[in-house]
């Protein structure tokens, strides 16, 4: 490289959807400037790798197993808040977008127009700057001017990355015992960590978490 060539911008892909990664990374790796480094499978994935490579930016689809794309923003964010992040979306969803912005991410790409938008988003990133679709600008203005009306909202942060984890997999239907052995922890930790989840939540049973975990975006409506 010479000293007025600039290194493309490393990027980490997540999407549970192997061909979706593909037809995306064709898109990435076609610009001199970008480049894709590595590809996960799923958020907890994407956070190892995001932990243990060069990456400049991660591209996170927000609909993922195990761990989901805002939930890997957050972690991401903490170990190596260096790291830019964009969030990919089939949604054009209310709830989704504030998580992601929440959870650290500088842009919200949706998966029906990726082919437009992504190559924007992603220099936008990595100029610092915000890239939202016009749908999502009008989302935020909506919520500022209605925000004092609004009730205010359980607290992001009220629950540790593991508690989040076992509450997806509870609110998906997971017995403690798959859940125990997917996340390769006793089913009495599961169990403890399920009772720590209701008391700071306020709630009772499975049916209350799952809407509290659609609420936050941790699992599909």
């Amino acid at each position: 490289m010479t000293m007025g060539e600039r290194r493309p911008t490393r990027i980490l892909l997540a999407d549970d959807h192997a061909l979706v990664r593909q037809g995306l990374r064709l898109i990435l790796d076609a610009e001199p400037d970008l480049t894709v480094v590595a590809e996960a499978g799923n958020g907890a994935e994407a956070v190892d790798l995001a932990d243990g490579r060069e990456v400049d930016l991660a591209i996170l689809d927000i609909a993922m197993p195990r761990m989901t794309g805002i939930q890997a923003a957050r972690e991401i964010s903490r170990r190596a808040p260096e790291i830019r992040l964009l969030m990919l979306s089939m949604y054009d969803n209310e709830q989704y977008l504030f998580e992601s912005l929440r959870a650290g991410a500088c842009g919200y790409v949706l998966k029906s127009v990726a082919d437009r938008d992504l190559l924007e988003a992603c220099r936008a990133a990595m100029r610092g700057e915000p890239f939202l679709y016009p749908g999502a600008v009008t989302t935020l203005i909506r919520d500022y001017l209605r925000r004092d009306d609004a009730a205010e909202r359980q607290p992001a942060d009220v629950l540790t990355p593991r508690e989040e984890e076992v509450l997806k997999l509870v609110a998906e239907g997971h017995s403690s015992k798959d859940i125990a052995d997917m996340l390769v922890i006793s089913v009495k930790t599961v169990d403890r960590h399920r009772a720590n989840i209701l008391g700071k939540l306020g709630m009772r049973d499975r049916l209350e978490l799952t809407r509290y975990a659609i609420r936050a975006g941790l699992i599909e409506p």
